[in-house]
């Protein structure tokens, strides 16, 4: 598969302080990539960077060889959708408004949308469990229903490239499972899924690749059976990891002992 992404050398942060550093990765058509890492490590500054919302430091990221940063909004758009990290705040709109706002690549010259963008977005609405509140204003919506409003929004822009910041961070385990599985669904049908995870072992259930990062750095890049190792868990998140087989995917898996880590780190420090 030819590469959809290409990232060079790219340092990013705030301001002129960087938090990824020298960074480089090729993310191929139809991957489904977990970003993770500890807290702080760069995942949402490199989703944001992805997503041209953050310009480089210095390096470069390209979309189908284009610099990304080339690209129109509206054409870029059309390509890649993003689900931010939940802050908190939402508008005082109507969900389906928000939803229809990933119709935007698509809008006439003479504004407004139109009936086919309105299915589209009751059917994304209708995937993500938000139909029913299609007409609510966002701001009566709990933090995880805003959430799959997001995602439904994201699904309705109909991008081959989605970015996820913590999608599912504050949805329950069915709803959150539900989504995974929405997005594997977009996966094998050839959409390119990047996310970022806090979950590791959701992770590892559901991606094809694993990428960690730690201190703005690349520590790993494999497959979810090369890289998800008690050894290299138990190095990137400073805690002992132990892994065990899923006993119905037989994915890898982490588990971990409780009152473990801070014994674990005075001894990584010689106190």
């Amino acid at each position: 598969m030819s590469a959809r992404i290409a990232i060079e050398n790219l340092s990013a942060g705030y301001g002129k302080t960087p938090v990824l550093h020298n960074v480089s990765l090729s993310i191929s058509k139809g991957e489904m990539v977990g970003l993770l890492g500890p807290n702080g490590s760069g995942k949402t500054t490199l989703l944001m960077s992805l997503s041209g919302v953050r310009k480089p430091l210095e390096g470069s990221v390209s979309l189908n060889g284009t610099n990304l940063l080339q690209i129109p909004p509206k054409k870029r758009a059309a390509q890649v959708a993003s689900v931010p990290q939940y802050t908190g705040e939402t508008p005082d709109i109507e969900a389906l408004s928000l939803v229809l706002m990933g119709r935007y690549p698509y809008i006439s010259a003479l504004g407004g949308y139109s009936d086919h963008d309105k299915k589209i977005a009751l059917s994304c609405m209708q995937e993500t469990a938000t139909y029913d509140f299609a007409y609510r204003s966002a701001r009566d919506l709990s933090g995880g229903e805003f959430q799959r409003v997001l995602i439904a929004r994201a699904l309705a822009q109909q991008a081959k490239t989605i970015l996820l910041d913590e999608a599912t961070s504050g949805l329950d385990i069915a709803r959150t499972i539900e989504i995974f599985d929405l997005l594997k669904q977009r996966h094998n049908n050839g959409t390119t899924v990047v996310a970022a995870i806090h979950d590791i072992n959701l992770a590892a259930l559901y991606c094809t690749r694993l990428v960690f990062l730690k201190q703005g750095h690349v520590i790993l890049d494999g497959t979810v059976d090369d890289v998800f190792t008690d050894e290299n868990l138990t190095t990137i998140y400073d805690t002992p990891i132990h892994t065990f087989k899923h006993p119905v995917t037989h994915a890898p898996q982490a588990f971990f002992t409780p009152g473990s880590a801070a014994a674990f780190n005075r001894h990584s420090t010689g106190e």
